[in-house]
């Protein structure tokens, strides 16, 4: 952790910037004095003589300011690259003295309860691994591991002490839900937000807050799967028989009747038989036309005929 509110590395960057500009100008100044300073008359008479006289001495004037400035140029970068330095040192006395405070302070409660006085908890690195808990007087909890493995859960995130947040719980991988969020701190402190569950799985649920805070948002739930394949019926349903066809007469040796057609998954009628008849039996039935699904009817029977003479 920075104790000290500047960016070394930016400065020393700025030194370095700042020392091509100086160069630059330097370079544009060397290369402007020879014509500026000695700037030749125009003609031979008193006036042309003072004016190129005036020109050379302000191009003098600008070398000897230009001088100045480079001098006070070369400083200040100087001075910026130095102030790098320093601000590494500083951070260095200042935060190697207050560590070991600091882990003075925890070294008992980290063997008794295994866990900090002051700090914040490590953030799940591996699946199937918590959050950290956070300090047991002052610290947040870590976030839980979130899975990029199908069919991996998140983890739970860390719980907070005293005062604190809880962690965020880890999302889930495909088909896996989420972690839940850590409970915030007893006195002051908000619930983490669940993890996000995987693609059909459920977020976490989000964790309690203390006596003072919010608790947290529930994980969002993944997008739904896709439905499973239809498949063909295995058996019909049976119907019964449709309408048998009426039997012919016993006289006159007509035909039976016609069965009935079946409707859909129903077996045809059967054709009527045909009567007896004088002089020749009749024509059995034609049997009904089955519906989708199922057979036809039987034709009936043809009558027997009556071969006999004449009656005198």
């Amino acid at each position: 952790m920075s104790f000290v509110i500047t960016a070394p590395q930016l400065l020393s960057a700025t030194a370095g910037q700042l020392a091509g500009i100086g160069s630059t100008i330097g370079a544009a100044n060397a290369a402007a004095a020879a014509p500026t300073t000695t700037v030749l008359a125009a003609a031979e008479d008193e006036v042309s003589v003072a004016i190129a006289a005036l020109f050379g001495c302000y191009a003098q004037g600008y070398q000897a300011l230009g001088a100045q400035a480079a001098s006070f140029h070369d400083r200040f970068v100087q001075t910026l690259t130095a102030s790098a330095g320093w601000y590494v040192s500083a951070e260095a006395a200042s935060t190697n003295p207050l560590q070991c405070v600091l882990d003075a302070i925890n070294a008992p409660t980290q063997m008794l309860l295994g866990r900090p006085l002051i700090g914040n908890g490590a953030d799940a690195t591996a699946p199937g691994q918590n959050g950290g808990d956070g300090g047991l007087l002052y610290g947040n909890g870590g976030a839980g591991y979130s899975s990029t493995t199908a069919g991996v859960g998140g983890t739970a995130g860390g719980s907070a002490g005293l005062i604190g947040a809880g962690g965020r719980g880890g999302a889930g991988g495909v088909g896996a839900a989420g972690g839940a969020g850590g409970n915030g701190g007893w006195l002051y402190g908000s619930g983490g937000a669940g993890g996000n569950g995987g693609a059909g799985a459920m977020g976490g649920s989000g964790g309690n807050a203390g006596l003072f805070g919010n608790g947290g948002a529930g994980g969002a739930g993944g997008d739904g799967l896709a439905g499973a394949a239809g498949v063909n019926p295995t058996q019909h349903v049976t119907q019964p028989d449709a309408k048998a066809g009426t039997a012919g007469s016993p006289f006159t040796g007509t035909g039976g009747g016609a069965g009935s057609d079946g409707v859909a998954g129903q077996t045809g009628g059967a054709g009527a038989a045909g009567a007896m008849g004088i002089g020749g039996g009749g024509g059995g039935g034609a049997g009904g036309a089955g519906g989708n699904g199922a057979p036809g009817g039987a034709g009936g029977a043809g009558g027997d005929g009556n071969g006999g003479g004449g009656v005198t």
